[in-house]
């Protein structure tokens, strides 16, 4: 079966290549065409590196719904989606027919058995236990808390050194080296201090990186490629290997050290910061399916997803976002008004971080976080398997154990669900003629849909509006001519060159 995907996969390239001058002129044609023997291959690869922009136009296309065929007899088909009641119904509705799947569990497999790549009784038991730790007040508060002391201790600082020496700064590695630090905080009880003038690099946070890296190839490689890299531990499966034991050795000591900490007092457990790692250690009695939670894989896979979930989902989000204010200078001043009208801020605290009820005040904000995410999601793509064989509301049937991507990065530039002006960054969607919120099924935003949705999205939104108000009341942010903005290719929607910008102090 190996022998024949390759050669499938040859003519594919050769089609391709064939092809391309057919592509060129053709330029009403679509973005992917099903051609015998090869499926749809030669168009994937072609328009491997701008994805999304792709899959969009091919949902349009087609409605909505396209299933994407793969070369003859090596099992690569699968659908996409972008149509609101398909992804209703395998989101919430019949949420029971659509799970992780095995291929998918494969695929990230680095997360182990963490909530993300779970499925059925085991997930059912993690995502419990996880909402009574992160509902808890104590985990709100020390969160809270957390994300405040990095803006005042380590992005504040940066910000302003970058603004006195008036060189230019990528703003995303900014982000990047911020949210790893405040997620290792809240989950590990741990300062990493990647975020500072000096910008040192760190190899754990190195790994992490690669780690991700490696997750977009084999989502894009045929399995059979993937798993001959891994088996000879060449190419990418080689660097993840190697991403994944430096990562891991990490974890295993911050976990030990955890541990060794707590066991010299006991009355620490409950006097200790309320980090993810305490917090989990709390629960060390409870044994459910066989499994014990005082395994350190448990231990390792709950931090790892924890980490994967709040630190490159944030920073993407802060990234798109503070493009779109540099971008849209009207809206920057909305903000600004906003801010100076309901905050109450003494011009001699400018560096003040504001609390949760001074925060939930500022409602265009929140419709100018919201409107980014809808256009730019952190995580574009919602992959699902079916268990059984089912008939979407579209229509399309789906067989058993048949991947399905729903495409969020799709949704929201869909005209059928926001109107023409869908491409438009347009805050005031997102405001009722009351003046306040108007809220979408969550299924069309960035959170994922009910019952799986996000279990940190208002942590989330207290930091990325901790964040934003900070940066925004004290700096203005200013794109560097003439640099390129564009997706990445890679499970979290980056931008493909960093965002470099030039950073200003506002007059006081």
């Amino acid at each position: 079966m190996a022998v024949l995907g390759y050669a499938e996969i040859v003519l594919g390239l050769l089609c391709f290549l064939f092809l391309r001058h057919y592509w060129k002129h053709n330029k009403n044609s679509p973005p992917i065409i099903n051609w015998p023997v090869v499926g749809m291959l030669p168009g994937l690869l072609q328009n491997a590196t701008h994805m999304y922009d792709c899959t969009t136009r091919a949902l349009k296309l087609y409605g909505g719904t396209v299933e994407v065929k793969g070369p003859w007899c090596i099992g690569m088909d699968f659908f996409f989606t972008s149509d609101p009641l398909n992804a209703h119904y395998i989101l919430s509705k019949n949420f029971r027919n659509y799970e992780k799947g095995p291929e998918i569990r494969e695929i990230l497999q680095p997360l182990g058995d963490g909530i993300i790549n779970s499925d059925s009784d085991w997930w059912t038991f993690q995502r419990k236990m996880l909402h009574s730790i992160m509902k808890n007040n104590k985990f709100e508060l020390f969160s809270l808390k957390v994300v405040q002391q990095k803006v005042v201790n380590r992005l504040i600082p940066v910000l302003n050194h970058v603004s006195i020496s008036k060189i230019e700064v990528d703003l995303q590695d900014v982000f990047k080296r911020f949210t790893f630090d405040n997620t290792c905080s809240m989950v590990l009880g741990f300062d990493t201090k990647s975020l500072s003038v000096e910008f040192p690099k760190l190899t754990y946070e190195k790994a992490f990186d690669v780690i991700e890296e490696g997750l977009v190839y084999r989502q894009i490689l045929p399995q059979w490629c993937w798993k001959v890299q891994r088996w000879l531990q060449i190419g990418q499966e080689k660097k993840l290997r190697k991403a994944c034991d430096i990562f891991d050795s990490f974890l295993n000591q911050r976990i030990a050290s955890k541990r060794e900490e707590l066991s010299r007092d006991r009355t620490q457990l409950e006097e200790a910061e309320f980090d993810l790692l305490t917090a989990c250690m709390k629960h060390e009695d409870i044994v459910n399916m066989g499994v014990c939670s005082k395994s350190n894989n448990f231990i390792r896979d709950t931090a790892f997803n924890f980490m994967v979930a709040g630190s490159d989902t944030m920073s993407a989000a802060l990234t798109w976002f503070f493009w779109q204010i540099a971008t849209h200078p009207s809206v920057e001043m909305k903000i600004m008004k906003e801010m100076t009208e309901n905050l109450m801020v003494k011009v001699d605290k400018k560096w003040e971080c504001f609390g949760v009820q001074e925060l939930d005040t500022l409602v265009y904000l929140h419709a100018a976080l919201c409107e980014a995410l809808r256009l730019y999601p952190s995580v574009a793509f919602n992959p699902r398997t079916s268990v059984r064989e089912d008939i979407l509301p579209s229509g399309h049937r789906i067989r058993p154990n048949t991947p399905i991507m729903v495409s969020l990065y799709a949704m929201g530039r869909m005209e059928e669900i926001l109107g023409e002006d869908c491409m438009q960054y347009k805050p005031e969607r997102w405001i009722s003629e009351k003046g306040g919120l108007n809220f979408v099924p969550c299924y069309e935003t960035a959170f994922s849909g009910s019952p799986r949705s996000c279990l940190g999205k208002a942590v989330a939104f207290i930091q990325l509006k901790t964040i934003a108000t900070s940066i925004i009341w004290n700096y203005h942010v200013e794109m560097v001519a003439g640099h390129s903005v564009s997706p990445s290719v890679s499970p979290i929607l980056l931008m493909k060159h960093g965002l470099k910008v030039r950073i200003t102090k506002r007059s006081t």
